[in-house]
């Protein structure tokens, strides 16, 4: 055992890298409690938010404890399937209250903050007492490839509605109704991505599964395994529990944008994103900070690309079902403009198999003239 996680084993597990989400417990009845008792909008979000993140962290927990019991492939699968669970949740109750441009704001927020504020923190805090660290390239860049090509498919039917249509929406807008052409295309698109996340999972985890070791940092985790039973409680209590955070976080959206001065645009790419995403990012960090900056880039691009090439197509999918009317996969100039960024940053970063602390706090620079510019907007 190392020293740093000996040291981590010594203190209360509320105080541990893992314990601290847990804290915010609290947070989840006083969340009911505000709603049931019609408060203000604003203390409503932010007893929500709060209250979705120890929610989002026991689901994590659950879904690796289950893993690790399943075996590599199965492990492997159910780790990448619930990885952004709690995205996805909010993301369906949003869709329900045709919150459609805040959805899509927060599929462009989990992207950016994965690539850009979760790697840039986790090569910050690695870094700062190492002259540098190093990690293998190959994974990192499949999966960073594996990104950019979804991208580029997922603002096609943007590009076409900017050339055969009226053009892009306004970060303002709530939803817009699209024609049956756009929303056909977004279907197509969807599809493909979906079947592209397919033959991903058999790359990751069959064909090319020693390039990223599926079984990585499990055997991180303090004190005794869960057993099977166990881990799907606690996947089941999560599960309800996010959902419950997840609808009382959406209702109160857009009263509580408005008394705090925040268009809904900026609290989906920035605020819901990283609510949503908080137990994870730790994650990444914490594993930089045991210089096991391998694990934290492939937990930063690997969850950006479940974004994109499954997250988003689910709801794509689900908008037909849930919701006033369809959703359509066109993003506006901002959500393009900084996805297409950050992806080649993405792309750049890791192909040269080492990082400093210095480039760390470029990345969350860059995070934060984007998170500056959604300000004004």
């Amino acid at each position: 055992m190392s020293t740093d996680t000996a040291q981590e084993t010594d203190r209360p597990y509320l105080l541990t890298g893992e314990g601290w989400p847990y804290l915010l417990v609290p947070f989840i009845p006083v969340a009911v409690v505000l709603e049931l008792n019609h408060a203000g909008a604003t203390w409503v979000f932010l007893a929500s938010a709060l209250g979705v993140i120890p929610t989002a962290a026991l689901m994590g927990r659950a879904t690796e404890e289950l893993a690790a019991r399943s075996g590599p492939g199965i492990g492997g699968v159910l780790n990448v399937t619930f990885g952004n669970a709690p995205e996805l949740i909010i993301a369906l109750f949003a869709l329900g209250a045709g919150l459609h441009e805040v959805v899509k704001a927060s599929l462009v927020g989990s992207i950016l903050g994965n690539i850009l504020l979760v790697m840039g923190a986790s090569m910050l805090a690695g870094g700062a007492k190492r002259d540098r660290q190093d990690f293998e390239p190959r994974a990192a860049s499949a999966q960073a490839l594996l990104l950019l090509l979804a991208t580029v498919a997922l603002i096609m039917p943007a590009i076409f509605e900017l050339v055969q249509g009226p053009g892009l929406p306004s970060p303002r807008d709530q939803a817009v109704a699209y024609p049956s052409d756009v929303l056909a295309l977004s279907v197509g698109v969807a599809i493909i991505l979906l079947l592209s996340y397919g033959a991903g999972l058999l790359f990751s985890l069959k064909t090319h599964a020693h390039l990223f070791n599926p079984a990585q940092g499990e055997d991180d985790h303090g004190g005794e395994p869960w057993t099977v039973r166990r881990s799907v409680t606690m996947l089941a209590v999560a599960g309800v529990a996010v959902g419950v955070m997840s609808e009382i976080l959406v209702g109160s959206i857009t009263e509580a944008s408005a008394s705090i001065g925040l268009s809904p645009f900026f609290v989906g790419v920035i605020v819901v994103a990283i609510v949503g995403n908080a137990a994870e990012h730790w994650v990444s960090v914490y594993f930089a900070l045991r210089n096991k900056i391998d694990i934290s880039i492939n937990i930063a691009v690997g969850s950006a690309a479940q974004i994109a090439l499954f997250v988003a197509p689910v709801l794509v999918l689900a908008s037909f079902a849930v919701g006033p009317f369809p959703m359509a996969l066109v993003f506006n100039g901002f959500e393009i403009g900084a996805i297409f960024l950050a992806v080649f940053i993405a792309q750049e970063v890791t192909q040269r198999g080492d990082s400093t602390w210095f480039e760390g706090l470029q990345l969350l620079a860059v995070y934060a003239v984007l998170g500056l510019t959604f300000f004004f907007v």
